[in-house]
C-alpha cells in the first residue's frame, strides 16, 4: 500500500501501488488518515451492493456488484452470474486480501461458487502467490462446471465464467439488447461480433423475420446456438430463425455483398488498449460503419457501439455519422447511450461504453 502525499509533503489519501501496472498507483483513500481494515471494507461493500440492490427484479440474476474505482474499490471488478460470483482484478496489490475479504463476500452474498478471474498484466505475479486465473477460489460451481447459467430479462444464457472473454459475458450492453429488441420485429437482423449471441436472441424475442450471429470464434458461435436453442418455444418463438457466420467482420463486411439487412449491430472488442491506438481505432470504427451502411436497406437501423475507454463518445459518434454519409440516403440520429447503472462512471476516463442508433432515412436533395 502506498501512502500518497502532494506538493507540500501533506497527507493526501491511500493507495494500491503496483510496479507491473500501467497505473503504479490505484487510490483506495482521499482525505484524512484512516484505518483500512475488515470494518472498512464491509463498510465499502454495502454502499457497492445499495446501489444495485432492488434494481433488478427476479427475471434478471446477471449483473455487476462492484464496478471498481466508481465504486471505491480500484483494479477489483465483482460480477454476478445466477449463483456464481466472478471476481476480476487488475492489480496484483490484490492478492494479499483475497483471504480475508473472499470470506466477506461469501458471508454478505451467500454464492455457491466465487471464480477468479486474473489481468494478464498480473499473472506472473499472481502465480508467484499460488493464484491463477479462472479458479475457483470458494464454493463449487453448479455441477462442477462451467460454463453457468443466469437470466437476463426473461431469456436464459450461459457465462463461460472460468475461460470466457472479460468475466464470461458482457452484462454492460444490457439496457442496449433491450433497446435492439424493440427496433427488431419484421426486420432482418445482423449481429456482428455476436460473440455467444446477446443482441441475437433479443432481436428474435423482439420479433425479427431471421437473425444471422457474425464471429470469428468457433467457441463464441457454438455457444450462441445453444443459447438460442436453450430458448426456443419457451422464451423465443419455436420457428425462430437463426443463422451462424464464421468470419472476421471486418473482412466479412467489407466484402461485396447485396443490401439485405434492415438492423445491423456493430459491437467490436475495445480498438483501443493505449492512447496511442486511438487513430487506428478510430479508422477501424470508421471502416466498420462505412461497410454496414452499405449492407442496410432503405429504412435500415444501424446500432453502432464502441467498449474502447481511449475513444471519447464525442469522436466516435462523430467518426461513425461521417462513415454513413456517403451515398443518396441521409443518416438520422434515433438515440445515443452510455453504460447501465450498475456500471458507474464516476469520472471522465470511466466512461468507456457508448452506442449510436442511425437510421438510413430518405434521399438526398
Amino acid at each position: 500500500m502506498a501512502v500518497v502525499y502532494d506538493t507540500r509533503d501533506r497527507f493526501l489519501g491511500l493507495g494500491w501501488y503496483d510496479a507491473t501496472s500501467p497505473l503504479r498507483v490505484r487510490m483506495l483513500h482521499v482525505g484524512s488518515p484512516v484505518t483500512i481494515d475488515l470494518a472498512w471494507w464491509r463498510q465499502r461493500l454495502e454502499t457497492a451492493l445499495s446501489i444495485r440492490e432492488k434494481r433488478f427484479d427476479p427475471s434478471t440474476t446477471g449483473w455487476r456488484w462492484i464496478h471498481g474505482e466508481n465504486d471505491g474499490w480500484p483494479g477489483w471488478v465483482l460480477d454476478r452470474y445466477g449463483p456464481v460470483l466472478v471476481l476480476k482484478l487488475y492489480t496484483a496489490a490484490w492478492l494479499p486480501w483475497l483471504d480475508p475479504l473472499v470470506p466477506l463476500l461469501q458471508e454478505r452474498l451467500a454464492p455457491a461458487a466465487i471464480v477468479l478471474r486474473l489481468s494478464r498484466n498480473m499473472a506472473i505475479e499472481a502465480e508467484k502467490q499460488g493464484r491463477r486465473d479462472g479458479t475457483v477460489i470458494a464454493g463449487s460451481l453448479p455441477g462442477d462446471s462451467s460454463p453457468v447459467l443466469f437470466e437476463e430479462h426473461g431469456l436464459l444464457f450461459e457465462a463461460d465464467v472460468l475461460r470466457g472473454q472479460k468475466t464470461g459475458f458482457f452484462l454492460d450492453q444490457r439496457e442496449n439488447r433491450v433497446r435492439v429488441e424493440s427496433l427488431a420485429r419484421g426486420r432482418i437482423v445482423l449481429n456482428t461480433f455476436a460473440y455467444t449471441g446477446g443482441f441475437s436472441l433479443y432481436a428474435a424475442r423482439g420479433g425479427a423475420l431471421i437473425v444471422e450471429s457474425l464471429d470469428s470464434n468457433p467457441r463464441a458461435l457454438d455457444s450462441a446456438r445453444r443459447n438460442f436453442e436453450r430458448n426456443r418455444g419457451l422464451r423465443l418463438p419455436r420457428d425462430a430463425g437463426h443463422e451462424l457466420i464464421r468470419a472476421d467482420a471486418f473482412e466479412w463486411l467489407a466484402a461485396p455483398g447485396a443490401s439485405r439487412y434492415d438492423l445491423i449491430v456493430l459491437d467490436p472488442p475495445a480498438l483501443a488498449q493505449r492512447a496511442e491506438d486511438r487513430p487506428s481505432a478510430l479508422q477501424g470504427y470508421e471502416h466498420l460503419a462505412r461497410n454496414a451502411w452499405k449492407r442496410l436497406r432503405p429504412g435500415g437501423i444501424l446500432a453502432a457501439a464502441s467498449c474502447s475507454a481511449q475513444v471519447g463518445a464525442k469522436d466516435f459518434f462523430q467518426v461513425v455519422q461521417e462513415a454513413t454519409r456517403e451515398g443518396p440516403r441521409l443518416a438520422r440520429v434515433l438515440e445515443t447511450t452510455g453504460q447501465p447503472a450498475d456500471h458507474p462512471a464516476c469520472f471522465p476516463e470511466a466512461a468507456y461504453l457508448k452506442c449510436i442508433y442511425l437510421l438510413k432515412a430518405g434521399t438526398r436533395r
